[in-house]
Formats: structure tokens, sequence, C-alpha cells
């Protein structure tokens, strides 16, 4: 566990510290040799770990729709589970990028789950205002996801992209509790299916992000 967590610190760097664009020597680096860089070992593992990651997150939200649409035990323990991830990966950057970077990332990312967690509530309980409150706060809190992400890579993470690929990962899940709710279990699955698919684009993306930011780091 602890040797995923590190690597995905290694990861979530680009993410959480603005000003680091290559200098002109990486990047005639990275021009040059570009395909070397993308199929190195350690390219491929940044790609395979990232992807772990975020499988990790489609997965355990899966399990805490499915226990709040259908009233199941363990809710709260699937709750704490996604939001000990965010404390991980943030308590992870620590040691590389300080408290405060580590703390602002977990703070996002725990925005993220409970916020989530209070739309499921609303959803099934079919409470339309609490429902479009939650909604509010959750889309407001992808955008500023979106725009962490791009400051710390605007050359490979343009804001807009960022911005609709987590507007993309609210809505795909949304359409999983809906369906739930309804209790189209084909819809719910093939919802399911989209979100993770989408995940994975969005994993790549960030890991091409990466490599791209710091050729250096994936030469081997």
């Amino acid at each position: 566990m602890y040797n995923r967590i590190f690597t995905a610190a290694i990861c979530i760097a680009a993410f959480v510290m603005t000003g680091l664009v290559p200098a002109n020597a990486q990047m005639d680096k990275m021009n040059m040799g570009n395909k070397e860089i993308f199929k190195t070992t350690s390219a491929n593992e940044l790609r395979t770990n990232l992807r772990t990651l975020w499988e990790d997150h489609a997965m355990y939200t899966r399990n805490v729709i499915l226990n709040i649409i259908d009233y199941l035990p363990g809710t709260n323990e699937g709750v704490a589970r996604l939001l000990r991830n965010q404390d991980d990966i943030g308590d992870a950057i620590k040691p590389l990028y300080g408290d405060a970077a580590g703390n602002k990332l977990s703070q996002l990312l725990r925005e993220h789950i409970t916020i989530a967690a209070d739309l499921l509530k609303a959803a099934r309980l079919n409470n339309q205002a609490d429902f479009a409150n939650a909604n509010t706060k959750w889309f407001k809190n992808a955008d500023e996801i979106a725009s962490f992400l791009s400051s710390a890579n605007p050359q490979n993470w343009k804001s807009e992209d960022m911005r609709k690929m987590m507007h993309d990962h609210l809505s795909l899940t949304t359409q999983q509790a809906v369906a739930r709710i309804k209790k189209d279990y084909k819809a719910d699955i093939e919802a399911y299916d989209n979100t993770r698919a989408e995940l994975m684009e969005m994993s790549d993306m960030l890991a091409t992000g990466i490599i791209r930011q710091f050729p250096d780091k994936f030469m081997k």
C-alpha cells in the first residue's frame, strides 16, 4: 500500500506545484526523444499506478452509491474508506512538497467526496432543494480541482480540458445514482462502465501531462 501511495505522490507532484514549467533544455530533450520517453519502464509504471488510483476511486464510489441508494449497511465505512484515500494521497506528498500543499489537495478531494455523499442522500429522498444545493457545490468544487490542476501544468493540462474532464466525471457519476434510484439496473451498469472508462481516459491524460512536463524523470 505504501509503495502505491508513494508512487501516487510522485504522480500527484505535478498537480500541487505551480510554476514548474519545464526548462527549454528539458523541452528539447523531450521533443527529441518523445517516443522513447513514453515507452520507458518508469513512464509505464506511472500510467499503471495512476490507473490503479483512479480505478479505486471508481470502485469505492460505486460502493458508496450502492450503500446510500439501497440503504445497505456499511455506508459510513464506505465513505470513510474513500476519505481515507484522499488523506493518504495528501499525506504522501507532504514530505516532498510541504504540509500546505498536501493539506490543500486533501481538502479539495475530501470536499469532492463529502459533497457527493450529500448529493446521493438528497437524490435518494427526492429532496430537490437539497439536491440542487449540493449539485451546485459539487460543480464548484470540480472547477476548483480543475483550476488547481491547470495551474500546476498549464502547458499540458489546459483549463478548459480539465474543467470538461471533471464535469464529465460528475455527470457520469450522477447517471449511476439516477439509474439506481429508478431501479434501471441495466442503465446503472452501463453508467458505471462509462464512468470507469472516463476515469481511465482522465488518468492517461494526467499521466501524459506529467511525462511531458518532467521528461527527465521518465528516461529509464
